[in-house]
Parts: C-alpha cells; structure tokens; sequence
C-alpha cells in the first residue's frame, strides 16, 4: 500500500447543496398531490443524502484514509470540510508526533550480565495508508518491535567497559553513539508500517537486582583504584622535584642508601591515607 489523493471538493458547497436538495424534496412531499410529485420528492431527499454521506472533517495534522466497500481509494490530508465519494468508510490517523515509553525491560548485555533498561521513541506516522493496511494494529507493532529493539541494542553493547578496553561503545557512556544506533535499527523494523523515527533515548539503565551490589562494589574498588593511580603517579613527582632540588641547591648530599631511605619515607607520608608522625634525628650525644 502507498499513500496517494483522492478526490475532494469544498465542503461548504456540498452541505449547503444537500441542505437544499433535502429541503426542497420535503417541499415535493408535503406539497405534492400525485405520485409523480411524492416521488420526485422522496428522490430528492435521497440525492441530498447521498451528498451528506461524501462529506467529512479532518482535523489539523489528521489523515483520512478513504476505502469504498473494502477498495483502498486514497487520503486527504488537507484540514477543513471536505465532500468526497460518496459511502466512502473514512478511518483517521494521526500524523501528530508521538511519544512511546517501554517499559523495563531485563536482558543481558554484551558480556551477559543482566540489565533493567527501558527507553522513550518519539515518532510519527509519514504514511497513512501502510500504516493502517500494511499491519495490523500500528500502535501495538510499534510498541512491539521498538522492544524488540532496544533488546537487541542491550544485549550488542556492554554496560560499562570499565577502563577495560578503550574505543569500545558502552550502554553508559556512550548513550548518544547507542541513541543514534537505536534509531537506525527502529527506523528498519518500522518502515514498513510507514513511520518515521524521529529520536530514540534510553531513560533508565540499571543492574538487575540480583547483581546490583557486586557491581557496586567493582565500580567502587574501580574508582578507589583510579584514584590510587592518581595519588601514586603525583607522589612519584613530588618525590623525585625534592630529591632534584636538594641535589642542585646542594643542601645536603645524599648517596644511593640514603636516596633510598628519603623515597621510602616520602612515599609512605604522601600516599598513607593517615597522617604520619614524623621522627626528628636529633643526632648523637657522643
């Protein structure tokens, strides 16, 4: 099925034109005194009624899709009062822009650990007449396959990398890269009933609950291992512009056990999370 124009015609006229006909036929039947005149009459009526049958109303961003006895004959799309074939069965789609919510969906990602992920499509219907002949029921094939997508886009990515291994597209991360790709894979499985993926977003991402604590905990001991990382790579320079300082400025002079010993002390005041407790070398009393 495409989408294509009927025919249609003012529809004031033709309202007006059936108010008449119907008027003027009430007229012959009240007024008429043989049968010819009541039968005249009576046709009348009917001609106006067959005209009030061809009209229809179609609101703003609304299609009207038209099929005369189960035969497809076309879509207005053009809002007002319009008069078309007559006896024509008239079904309205909306062409306004939608919003569909999923619901929470558990799956498993890439490296199949069970996830909650639930995401929001914002769509809208570009072809009426596949929308409504080419499926079923287009609002329940979009909320069906758009679950089926974004199952597919959960389980094709990992939910974190961890720090494990760069360049790689995660589910947290890197939500605009897995939008642009949810979209693409929904516009696929949705064209055929004749819609347009406008955005696709992922609202909620989570551990399922029976893995939610352990990973907590891998992400906690992540970051405490990051932050580790930190604090040892700037004590090292710390420790190393003290010992370059001392040597240049000719403070003291220090050999390799000595070096040693002041690295060993510095580092361990640096990176201890307590405080430390200094010992002052007083010197000999001999």
């Amino acid at each position: 099925m495409r989408e294509k124009s009927v025919f249609k015609m003012n529809g004031f006229a033709a309202l007006i034109l059936a108010l008449l006909c119907i008027i003027f036929g009430v007229y012959l039947l009240v007024t008429g005194t043989d049968i010819p005149g009541k039968a005249g009459g009576v046709f009348v009526v009917l001609i106006g009624l067959i005209i009030a049958t061809s009209l229809t109303v179609v609101q703003p961003n609304e299609a009207k899709v038209l099929t005369f006895f189960g035969t497809y004959l076309g879509v207005i799309r053009d809002q007002g009062l319009w008069a078309t074939i007559p006896f024509t069965f008239k079904r309205s789609v909306s062409l306004r822009v939608t919003n569909f919510n999923s619901e929470k969906l558990k799956v498993n990602d890439l490296e199949g650990n069970p996830i909650e992920i639930a995401a929001v499509v914002v769509y809208k219907v570009r072809d009426a007449a596949k929308a409504l002949f080419d499926v079923e029921n287009y609002k329940n094939f979009i909320q069906i396959q758009s679950e089926t997508g974004i199952r597919h886009i959960a389980s094709t990515y990992a939910y974190d990398s961890f720090g494990t291994t760069e360049n790689t597209l995660t589910l947290r991360q890197n939500s605009d890269e897995v939008a642009d790709v949810l979209v693409s894979d929904l516009q696929k499985r949705l064209e055929v009933a004749g819609v347009d993926v406008i955005e696709a977003r992922i609202m909620h991402l989570a551990y399922s609950s029976e893995i939610a604590s352990a990973m907590l905990q891998r992400q906690q001991a992540q970051a405490v291992l990051s932050a580790r990382k930190v604090i040892v790579d700037g004590a090292v320079g710390l420790v190393k512009a003290a010992i370059d300082q001392l040597a240049e400025q000719e403070i003291v002079e220090l050999d390799e056990e000595k070096k040693a010993q002041m690295v060993n002390n510095l580092m361990v005041a640096i990176v201890s999370e307590k405080g430390t407790q200094p010992i002052i070398n007083t010197g000999s009393i001999y």
